[in-house]
């Protein structure tokens, strides 16, 4: 089965029965669970899942009615596992809460500067701001923590009657067997230990069934992965892309802040035909987010996605702005980049796909959470309209109609070659090929009339270590660069340690048998937190290796679910708490 996922670089049929399978199911063989029953149940408590619950409780206040709406989020608190720069366009907030300044929503930094830069290796060209399409732009936008922004809407969500269940992991779907609608979802299961045996902590969980269920846990999600491949949501799109964008909050001195500034870069350190680039933003109490994202496609195995990240802090156009500051926070997380050709069919018998996990980010633009909250808001209306009608677990084809007369699905189709054209032809010449058909649909409404398909998933991008160079990456200076475990350190992360790992191997050989001779096993080096190593009986001779999994690191990104060369990897959801806890990210 290993070998299927090896050949086919996508979703194998082995995965598939890990997230279908995973512990600790075998251990709940009939134990009996608590069943809870909702109108709409929300898995995942993000822009997308919180923006759905809002509104199906303003369409229910607003008719004298009664839903009932249950938000699972398996970070400690809401918020605690969101992650992003972040820019944040509140168009899709302007819906949801028009009033949203009065409720003192946390978007306190209008952008006041735009500054876009092609970076060489010690120096820099200032694209002018005119030259790049409006969409580029970030006039009515505000830095802010997304994070934070998060907890607001789950604070408005709580007021109005939703149930938010933070620590709550959704680990299973409920399948009505056989039709394979989905009914519900189980949560909640604490006290296995790593053998997948019930301890005297031994909590079964919850079932948690409702009328439509929405799947909105982000980027590759456990049980969106489960439900796109049996319902076969994905086979008219092109494969998923992604990237991944690693984070860190520094707070510098007064003097060198400039509130407002919005700086993204391309170009070094990454070649030509190594998508990715940069943001700097200045906000709030003197704080600077920083970050790197490096799209996964890259080709060379030995390459470091954190490693650039920290050679990039180096280069004087950001070292200037970190000068006297201090690193408090770092973070990583993948982020879906396939846009239009990539998002699979939204609905399926009993709930729907929201946000990340249909994969909604317009790549150019750097953004992706107006979108999360509107296609959350879209997929509200049509699950209420539903249930007032006196339906419940069927297909809510009326989302996918509304998406595709949406503003979401015209600013994605507007985009929708720019990450091809990056791919096919390289930073330089792509970027150009994409700022023009930009400025073409800003101009006149119109799209070129082809639509450049996505060929390969990003771990069949992956070459053979034989066609590449070891890379030496230069040592941290402890003021502007750091390693991954000081790092991780700051990201807050924890998980139970007597908990089954979360971090799932189809074949345990593969890592040492396939990867290790092929690839040079690039686990050790595309995961930002240290989670994997090859470690050698005898170090100097780099005899007997052994492949390691440092579980408790793991920030949940889920870059090995995607890059992993042999698809060997299955990112699983952990128990509820688990993982970073990220303050004012």
């Amino acid at each position: 089965m290993a070998e299927e996922a090896i050949e086919g670089g996508a979703t194998s049929k082995a995965q598939e029965a890990i997230l279908d399978n995973l512990p600790p199911l075998e251990a709940l063989q009939g134990v009996e669970r608590e069943v809870m029953e909702y109108d709409v149940v929300i898995v995942g408590g993000g822009p997308a899942g919180l923006s759905a619950a809002i509104r199906l409780k303003q369409r229910a206040e607003a008719e004298g009615k009664e839903i009932n709406v249950a938000v699972l989020e398996k970070a400690a608190e809401v918020g605690g596992h969101i992650l992003s720069g972040a820019v944040i366009d509140p168009k899709a907030l302007n819906e949801l809460f028009p009033d949203w300044k009065e409720r003192g929503a946390p978007l306190e930094t209008p952008v006041t500067k735009d500054k876009f830069l092609v970076l060489g290796p010690m120096g820099e060209v200032s694209i002018p701001m005119p030259l790049l399409p409006p969409m580029m732009h970030n006039d009515g936008c505000y830095i802010a923590s997304l994070g934070n922004v998060t907890r607001w809407l789950g604070e408005q969500a709580e007021a109005m009657g939703v149930e938010v269940y933070p620590g709550m992991a959704a680990s299973h779907v409920v399948w009505d067997e056989p039709t394979g609608r989905v009914k519900g979802v189980v949560a909640g299961v604490f006290g296995i230990d790593k053998h997948g045996q019930p301890t005297g902590d031994f909590q079964p969980g919850i079932e948690l069934h409702g009328k439509y269920v929405f799947i909105a846990e982000g980027v590759r999600g456990s049980l969106a992965k489960t439900i796109i491949a049996r319902h076969q949501l994905a086979k008219n799109s092109s494969p998923q892309k992604f990237g991944i964008g690693l984070k860190e909050l520094w707070q510098v001195p007064a003097d060198k802040h400039q509130p407002g500034l919005v700086q993204h870069s391309t170009g070094w350190p990454l070649d030509e035909f190594t998508g990715g680039g940069s943001f700097l933003y200045h906000f709030g109490d003197n704080y600077i987010a920083l970050g790197y994202v490096v799209h996964l496609n890259y080709k060379d195995p030995f390459l470091s996605p954190f490693d650039e990240f920290q050679r990039f802090k180096h280069h004087p156009s950001v070292a200037q702005h970190l000068e006297g500051g201090t690193r408090i926070s770092y973070g990583a997380r993948a982020i879906t980049e396939g846009g239009f050709q990539s998002v699979p069919k939204l609905s399926f018998p009993g709930g729907v796909l929201i946000g990340c996990s249909a994969g909604f980010v317009n790549v150019p633009r750097i953004k992706g959470s107006h979108n999360a909250m509107k296609t959350g808001m879209l997929a509200a209306d049509a699950a209420y309209d539903a249930v007032m009608a006196g339906r419940e677990g069927d297909e809510l084809v009326e989302y996918q109609t509304a998406y595709e007369k949406s503003w979401v699905f015209k600013e994605l189709k507007g985009v929708r070659n720019a990450k091809p054209y990056l791919t096919k032809f390289g930073t330089t010449l792509g970027g150009a090929l994409g700022v023009m058909e930009m400025w073409l649909f800003a101009l006149t409404g119109l799209t070129t009339p082809w639509t450049l398909k996505h060929k390969k998933t990003d771990a069949a991008s992956t070459e053979p270590a034989s066609k590449h160079k070891p890379r030496v990456y230069p040592k941290p200076d402890g003021k502007l660069s750091f390693d991954k475990l000081s790092s991780v350190f700051i990201s807050n992360t924890n998980h139970a340690e007597e908990q089954p790992a979360h971090l799932k191997l189809i074949d345990p050989s593969i890592p040492i048998r396939v990867n290790l001779p092929k690839y040079g096993e690039p686990a050790r080096l595309y995961c930002p937190a240290g989670v994997y190593e090859v470690v050698y009986g005898d170090e100097a001779a780099k005899a007997d290796p052994r492949f390691v999994i440092n579980a408790q690191n793991c920030v949940h990104c889920k870059t090995c679910d995607i890059k992993d060369p042999s698809q060997n990897i299955v990112w699983t959801t952990p128990e509820g708490g688990g993982g970073p806890n990220y303050p004012n990210m």
